[in-house]
């Protein structure tokens, strides 16, 4: 067995969940080596928890979908939240030979889908100690523009960063982020404000996610007022968009185009919750630099934000609810346009930097241990 895998089985066990003794613990695992799920399963038991496994596949789950009927998802929507209650923690590794496995199910269906759903995955959300990653493939490598064997390196190395490092960082963030009232962000095709006055913020530094990195809050709910440009393509329901660009009035997107505008209005019209936002995160983990169409990966590369149509969370409920969430991004580092962020009036980032000298403990510099 490969020694990086039980490396990073006991960093999701240990850091991201703190398992202990007598927890039971659901480990999800899609299209990924047995091996690691091994790996998982001895991690959990040297915590003194208790696993139980889930094996999925792919073309298994989309045919499930396909086909499922209303009394189908009520049957398995009481058997997955039963079971999640039982549980105080898990852990999900999702990898995925083919991303664009659910793209020809219908809107119609998706939706049914999660709205059935959706129960267990807020009761997985809220109730427990959760950690959700990718697991690296060939076609996460194509999508990374990378070899093969490259990719799994720079995936073992982003995933078993020392998220320590960025506690402090993190807690200066949330701290800004919690006394700012207006928000303002400028970049090539953007120009956009809104509020976050008395917005709880949620730091994000490998307990909920890996790869981790970020601080979200959302913003109060018809405040947002302007234009976004996102220069990140994003995969939702198995079909990919480019050059996104969202018009937003009294908080409600009142016009979106990109190269697919007819479903990305359908999605947005998916419920009454789907055209308002329900998060905004900075992101910054220094080894994350250029998108690759998996959300949890780019909502967290450095020198980003993400501004999410759908649902909120309940950390930071800005009374915002829908059936979806759907994380879009936008860089502002230098070679991708650059750009700023502004609190109050004053500059926060520029161009992917963190400029306030507390903040300056979330810029690549610090994180990779290379400060002076």
């Amino acid at each position: 067995m490969d020694p990086r895998f039980g490396q990073l089985a006991k960093v999701l066990c240990g850091f991201s969940t703190r398992l202990k003794k007598g927890e039971n613990v659901l480990i999800d695992a899609f299209d990924i080596p047995e091996e690691f799920v091994l790996a998982l399963v001895r991690a959990v038991r040297a915590c003194g928890a208790t696993p139980m496994v889930n094996l999925h596949r792919a073309r298994v789950n989309r045919e499930m979908v396909l086909g499922a009927t209303p009394n189908q998802l009520k049957l398995a929507r009481h058997h997955e939240l039963a079971r999640m209650k039982k549980m105080q923690a898990y852990i999900a590794v999702r990898g995925s030979e083919n991303i664009f496995e659910g793209s020809d199910i219908p809107s119609d269906q998706a939706k049914l889908h999660g709205e059935f759903m959706r129960p267990v995955l807020d009761w997985r959300v809220n109730k427990t100690k959760w950690v959700v990653l990718r697991w690296p493939t060939a076609s996460m490598a194509q999508q990374a523009k990378m070899s093969t064997e490259g990719f799994a390196d720079f995936y073992f190395r982003v995933c078993t960063l020392d998220y320590s490092r960025m506690i402090p960082g993190m807690a200066a963030l949330k701290k800004a982020m919690e006394a700012t009232d207006q928000v303002h962000i400028t970049s090539p095709g953007t120009d956009l404000k809104f509020s976050i006055k008395g917005m709880h913020a949620v730091p994000c530094g490998g307990e909920y996610n890996i790869p981790d990195g970020e601080v979200f809050t959302a913003p109060i709910k018809d405040s947002v007022n302007g234009v976004l440009q996102y220069n990140c393509a994003t995969v939702y329901s198995g079909t990919s968009f480019e050059n996104i660009r969202l018009v937003f009035k009294k908080g409600k997107i009142v016009e979106a185009t990109s190269n697919n505008t007819k479903r990305l209005n359908e999605i947005l019209d998916t419920d009454g919750g789907a055209r308002f936002i329900g998060e905004f995160a900075i992101g910054f983990n220094p080894h994350i630099l250029n998108p690759m169409q998996d959300i949890l990966f780019d909502e967290k590369i450095a020198g980003s934000f993400h501004f999410t149509p759908g649902k909120c969370y309940e950390a930071t409920d800005n009374g915002n609810h829908s059936s979806i969430h759907w994380d879009m991004v936008c860089i502002q580092r230098p070679e991708y346009g650059g750009g700023e962020i502004r609190f109050d009036g004053k500059v926060i980032r520029k161009d992917g930097i963190f400029l306030p000298k507390p903040l300056q403990k979330l810029n690549p510099s610090y994180l990779l241990g290379k400060a002076r």
